[in-house]
């Protein structure tokens, strides 16, 4: 299925939900200590094993994690399919006839199979909510620089986070704890303390009947709400991360080992002008201040994960893109605030996804919201 790249044990079913050994596969931009960090590419086939383990690894060895495995991704973490001719496309276990997603495809897909009990991605324009929505898990983007980023790479960004993928918001909010020494985790009763803002963004209309079905079950009654700057938040997220990628990986089009359409991209990003970068920069101010003005008024905003239902496995292998799926997740890492994913089934058994934002640092409530309402909707399976 091409999931593990390299598998470190056998994990067996480990399936520790109140706590102790979980099995924690690893996004393969993460660095583990003995390994390569290949990030999916040829390019780095060749790179030495990391001498340290990045520093979320080594804290789920502290929590006495078992390591299942490094996933496979998109090449360089640059892409939204998760397909990846050279490592190989991990399959979606659940919606098999669709994208497994990306970037971290393969993290998402080792929850969803069961070949780990959680798994470690990242997440730049949407590259741990996209997957997570595609394959039918729960996925978390926390807040910007809560969850260090020591030994992931690229290096240098001022998007990218390291989140958790898991099949339920419990297991989900367990990873956050291991992983982020100043999580601690909140319990509600019930919703009824908590105010909603339910944003206005195009999706489409199945998507948003399940989103309405899944608030409903909830008792989530939200104020209408807008965010205007978001067509704007979406391109400023895309200039930043090509210039960054280029820093970052622009020296391996030399190789000529890149596949193609990483490639193709890499050379368009390193056309992106400085003034598309200043530009970019005002938007991220201005977004930002919009979001939290509304979350001002609200305590969280929701909103559909995905506009549309993720592309066709075929669709993708035959060349198709669609950059416009991470259209509603892309504005939150420009802006910075948490952002989680709850998975959900619309119509046609289709793949749907309802997306959590809260407060800069209050990743544990967002976190909790989604436990109370994942216990409410059916389970995606």
């Amino acid at each position: 299925m091409c999931v593990l790249v390299q598998q470190f044990s056998d994990t067996g079913d480990c399936h520790a939900v109140n706590g102790g050994h979980y099995a924690v596969a690893v996004k393969d931009s993460i660095d583990v200590a003995g390994s390569p960090t290949v990030a999916g590419s040829p390019a780095l086939a060749d790179a030495a094993p990391a001498e340290t383990n990045a520093a979320v690894v080594q804290a789920l060895l502290d929590a006495n994690c078992k390591l299942a495995g490094k996933t496979t991704m998109h090449e360089l973490a640059f892409g939204m399919t998760g397909l990846n001719e050279w490592a190989g496309t991990p399959v979606n276990h659940r919606f098999p006839d669709f994208i497994p997603g990306g970037s971290s495809s393969g993290s998402a897909v080792a929850v969803a199979n069961s070949l780990a009990d959680f798994s470690l991605g990242t997440d730049t324009g949407g590259s741990i909510r996209v997957p997570a929505t595609c394959c039918g898990v729960f996925g978390f983007k926390p807040t910007f620089g809560r969850v260090s980023r020591e030994g992931v790479q690229p290096e240098q960004t001022t998007l990218d986070c390291v989140g958790p993928f898991a099949d339920s918001a419990e297991v989900l909010i367990e990873a956050m704890r291991i992983i982020d020494s100043s999580f601690k985790p909140v319990q509600l009763n019930d919703l009824s303390g908590v105010n909603f803002g339910l944003v206005n963004v195009k999706a489409d209309s199945v998507i948003w009947a399940a989103v309405y079905s899944a608030l409903h079950k909830a008792d989530v009654d939200p104020e209408h709400l807008s965010l205007p700057g978001m067509d704007a938040a979406f391109r400023a997220g895309m200039s930043l991360i090509s210039r960054e990628t280029w820093q970052a990986f622009g020296d391996l089009v030399a190789t000529g080992k890149l596949g193609a359409d990483v490639e193709s991209r890499l050379k368009a990003a390193s056309q992106v002008a400085d003034t598309d970068i200043t530009e970019a920069e005002l938007v991220r101010s201005s977004f930002t201040r919009e979001v939290d003005q509304l979350l001002e008024q609200v305590d969280l905003l929701v909103m559909p994960t995905l506009p549309t239902f993720p592309m066709l496995l075929s669709d993708a292998k035959a060349g198709k893109t669609d950059l416009n799926i991470s259209a509603l997740v892309r504005p939150f890492n420009l802006s910075g605030h948490p952002a989680l994913s709850i998975p959900l089934l619309a119509k046609g058994g289709r793949p749907a996804g309802l997306q959590l934002i809260g407060r800069k640092g209050e990743d544990e409530l967002v976190c909790e919201v989604a436990r109370l309402i994942g216990a409410v909707i059916p389970k995606v399976k």
